[in-house]
């Protein structure tokens, strides 16, 4: 694995001429900012900042805490674990009794965004860090919480990536002819803004704000809104994922590390598209699609919210009635399953733009 570029910190290609290391002194781990955070960059709208970002994957502690010992044992040799990583274990704590696992780059403050306005972050490139990933269920916490994992221990399932970095594979297990090949998508699990008041959200239930969102259709040409809630936004992300199928049933799915160029614009507060973020939360635009969310402990509620905010979409973009709106969603869009593990489930449409074209 020592063939493959591994993009160390300040190593490699860099596309932004602002580029935003993950500093262990200065990533959160486990929470996300909060209006009392200071911001560790500031850029006007429509910057470029590229960023790196750590996966929780190999670092967490029913892993040994030790990325260079838990990676050897699947043939990674030490200059292929990240420093970054390394230093973080080695410098910084968390309370897995309190805190979440997500490892986050930022915040970022982009000039002139003020509370009312949307962030919109458009994906301009992801660059895997490593050439390999991890696949976790722990805790008694994915879809089978009560099944898997048998005995309660975490298994971790290692995931090296081919040199062309277009696929990753899972290893032969017992009674199968071959490795088990799939594609990768890459994407970040957690994009978001700082909430309003002191108190730093756990890194893992999304919201409003976004955070954990885990939406796999944020590859590169998506744009991601949130309705921003604190002066200047002080965006942040994090959970990098190679890949994911809707739902991460198992708790993760290919959690590695990249590296992201990102765009930061400001939908001013007199935008329809602001007021529908500041009612219904997360938004996502890619190529093909419009994909209002819905956020809710209870999945079917997220479901019930997911369609909501749908019908208020295409109101507010397409001037459908809801009667009409109702039934063009029941006739041709998939709504899908975001996550099921994140304690608040998420549910997302997908618009086709071109039946509206």
């Amino acid at each position: 694995m020592t063939d493959s570029l591994i993009l160390q910190p300040g190593v490699g290609p860099i596309r932004s001429s602002t580029y935003l290391p993950a500093d262990p002194a200065a990533v959160f781990w486990g929470r996300l900012p909060c209006a009392d955070d200071a911001p560790i960059l500031e850029v006007d709208p429509g910057a470029e900042v590229t960023i790196d970002t750590i996966s929780h994957e190999g670092i967490l502690e029913d892993q040994g805490s030790d990325p260079v010992a838990f990676f050897a044992r699947h043939g990674v040799a030490r200059d292929a674990v990240l420093a970054d990583a390394i230093e973080l274990t080695t410098t910084r704590r968390r309370d897995p009794a309190t805190d979440g696992p997500h490892v986050v780059t930022g915040p970022i403050a982009v000039r002139g965004a003020h509370v009312g306005d949307l962030l919109a972050i458009t994906v301009l490139e992801t660059l895997p860090r490593v050439p390999y990933g991890v696949i976790s269920n722990r805790h008694g916490r994915g879809a089978l919480p009560d099944e898997l994992p048998r005995g309660g221990s975490t298994v971790s399932i290692f995931s090296p990536v081919d040199g062309a970095g277009l696929s990753a594979s899972l290893p032969r297990v017992a009674g199968a002819e071959r490795d088990v090949h799939y594609p990768l998508a890459p994407f970040l699990g957690t994009m978001g803004v700082a909430v309003a008041g002191s108190v730093r959200p756990h890194s893992v239930p999304p919201g409003a704000f976004g955070g954990n969102i885990d939406i796999k259709l944020l590859t590169v040409g998506a744009t991601l809104y949130l309705p921003i809630q604190v002066e200047g936004a002080l965006a942040y992300v994090g959970d990098p994922h190679f890949a994911q199928g809707d739902g991460e049933v198992a708790l993760t799915a290919l959690e590695a590390s990249l590296r992201a160029t990102l765009r930061f614009d400001v939908v001013p507060a007199a935008d329809p598209l602001a007021a529908h973020g500041r009612e219904h939360g997360p938004l996502v635009e890619t190529p093909e699609f419009w994909v209002p969310t819905g956020l809710d402990a209870d999945l079917r509620e997220a479901m019930k919210k997911a369609v909501r905010s749908s019908i208020a979409f295409l109101h507010a973009r397409y001037g459908m009635d809801e009667e009409h709106a109702y039934a063009y969603l029941s006739a041709a869009t998939d709504f899908d399953l975001s996550q099921v593990v994140d304690l608040v489930c998420g549910v997302h449409a997908r618009i086709r733009k071109a039946d509206f074209s």
